[in-house]
């Protein structure tokens, strides 16, 4: 019996697989690459190697190009950006999250102005933070999320994400309609036969059965026939 510490990789190994175990869709076809889980795909931002990452949040929102920051919503999607994260990135990382302060709820929202339902916010009390600024990232080392100053505070972790588009079902050819449209072309080429002979009929008349006439076979001449023609040949000859 192996030892736990050979048990373990390959339990994170089969977690892995599972999380990548995706609903059939298309990602966004950019030239960046975009890893599908669920029914989203992300694109894990990597950077310049041997650099130090430093994104403000306007900054990070840049970076996605039109697409949303990560929002997290459920514990299975938590587990997806903390577990694919160290196939981008080296040591922890700090993910930006794409959520905001709602002033008029008081509440914290997502980039898409959908409500915060799921939360793993650290049990550390919240840094003195003015609401309109608040923020949040997620830990990749931990998987719990802190609040953050959107303003002053630079992470080096940025996840875009998009929707994926679900694959239109191929409709497969009715077979009543394959044979309606069998049986229409034969019909079409049956009444262009028939127009196209009576036309021939109409302008050619009784010409069209000349090629059908019967012409006796070449008769060949009795030699007293044969004779008589070559007399009066002769005769003929002035």
């Amino acid at each position: 019996m192996g030892s736990l510490t050979e048990k373990v990789p390959f339990v994170v190994l089969v977690s892995f697989i599972q999380l990548r175990l995706t609903l059939t869709g298309d990602c966004p076809a950019d030239g960046r690459t975009w890893v599908p889980f669920q029914d989203k795909c992300y694109h894990f931002v990597h950077g310049a190697e041997d650099q130090i990452k430093s994104y403000t949040y306007a900054r990070a929102k840049s970076l996605c190009q039109g697409f949303e920051l990560l929002s997290i919503q459920s514990v299975q999607e938590n587990d997806f950006a903390i577990k694919y994260s160290p196939e981008v990135w080296k040591g922890t990382v700090n993910v930006w999250l794409g959520m905001y302060f709602d002033t008029d709820n008081d509440t914290m929202r997502w980039s898409d102005d959908s409500p915060v339902k799921f939360t793993n916010w650290e049990d550390a009390s919240s840094p003195d933070i003015a609401l309109m600024d608040t923020c949040g990232v997620l830990h990749s080392n931990t998987g719990k999320w802190q609040k953050v100053s959107c303003l002053d505070e630079v992470e080096n972790g940025v996840v875009c994400e998009a929707k994926q588009e679900a694959e239109k079902p191929k409709r497969t050819p009715s077979p009543v309609l394959s044979i309606l449209v069998i049986l229409s072309v034969i019909t079409v080429v049956g009444v262009s036969a028939g127009i196209w002979f009576l036309y021939q009929k109409q302008n050619l008349g009784s010409n069209i059965f000349t090629a059908f006439e019967y012409h006796p076979p070449f008769r060949v001449l009795e030699p007293d026939q044969s004779c008589l023609v070559d007399a009066e040949e002769a005769d003929s000859v002035p």
